[in-house]
């Protein structure tokens, strides 16, 4: 049991993550997948884990099996903070951990699995083996979470609406005591039950809520120096049904370019214009069209950055991918 005593600033910064972090939910679902706790949870995820046997992807969970422990904590700088905004950006951040805290957070994680040549390589910090690990987690992720990323967000966009209803209406008590069975909430104290154990004081950086369900049976949770705790839990999703294209609800309501657009907004990565354009392979011009009419609709917001403009989703438009994938 974890028992972690938020301080007066922890309280005034309980946040939830706005978006999910895509290096750390494919590491997650890539370990929580293989229980058939989960497996429930999730079970389009889990079936698409079970269908994916190409050589790519069976090397690639392979790598995964064997440098992961099966259930239980994974190595914290495996999870990080940062490279929120994209795949590569999260492998980048993975890649730049010390050395030191590779070795101390393999150790911890490997307590009680066998030393192999590759898990050793690995607790050094052997680029030749973070080159393998990085190429198998892009593989399980384009084969296994991209098909349903769309519809993770939605879900992850409606857990966080609902909780902050419940916040809404039942205040801070009721919004900690609600999170999950296995996290119990005594003011100021949170204990948490989860795969390690002590007793910790916040970092006075607040505390960043993270319902997913790939995070395994168990909440977990990272503290770092400096940074808010993070603290990921388990919910339920629905799982979303596929059908052929022509019958695409959204393509049938927005057209399959705008609609594609729409998608594209909700994969990992910084969405310029010259990179929705790239990846619909539509024309710049075309795809600034799009973008401005699915701005004009609410459904993406536009910021200007340096010499670029970036586009996000916004709760309509996450919503609205989420709604499609369901009455799919």
């Amino acid at each position: 049991m974890l028992r972690l005593r938020l301080r007066p600033a922890d309280l005034g910064r309980i946040r939830f993550a706005d978006r999910l972090h895509p290096v750390g939910t494919a590491l997650l679902a890539s370990q929580a997948l293989r229980g058939p706790t989960v497996a429930a949870y999730a079970p389009a995820l889990a079936d698409r884990a079970a269908e994916a046997t190409g050589g790519e992807v069976r090397a690639a969970t392979a790598a995964l099996r064997h440098l992961l422990p099966a259930r239980g904590r994974l190595p914290d700088f495996l999870t990080p903070f940062d490279g929120l905004e994209s795949l590569e950006a999260g492998l980048d951040a993975i890649r730049s951990a010390p050395v030191r805290r590779i070795r101390a957070d393999v150790a911890a994680a490997y307590a009680h699995l066998p030393a192999t040549p590759l898990r050793r390589r690995f607790a050094a910090a052997d680029p030749e083996v973070f080159d393998l690990l990085a190429q198998a987690i892009r593989t399980w992720f384009d084969t296994v979470l991209a098909p349903h990323w769309a519809y993770l967000t939605f879900a992850h966009r409606h857990q966080v609406d609902t909780a902050a209803q419940r916040f809404a209406s039942t205040g801070l008590d009721g919004l900690l005591g609600g999170l999950h069975p296995l996290i119990r909430w005594r003011a100021p104290v949170l204990d948490i039950d989860t795969w390690w154990s002590g007793d910790l004081t916040g970092t006075g950086y607040g505390l960043i809520l993270v319902p997913s369900p790939l995070a395994g049976t168990r909440p977990r949770v990272l503290v770092e120096p400096d940074r808010p705790v993070l603290l990921v839990y388990p919910v339920a999703i629905g799982s979303p049904v596929t059908v052929a294209p022509q019958v695409d609800p959204l393509v049938r309501l927005l057209g399959r370019t705008r609609a594609a657009v729409l998608r594209g907004l909700a994969e990992p990565g910084e969405h310029t214009t010259t990179a929705l354009a790239r990846a619909t392979g539509i024309s710049l011009a075309s795809a600034s069209e799009h973008a401005t009419a699915l701005r004009a609709a609410g459904l993406l917001t536009t910021v200007r950055v340096g010499g670029t403009v970036r586009h996000r989703l916004t709760s309509l438009g996450t919503h609205l991918l989420g709604a499609a994938a369901q009455g799919r």
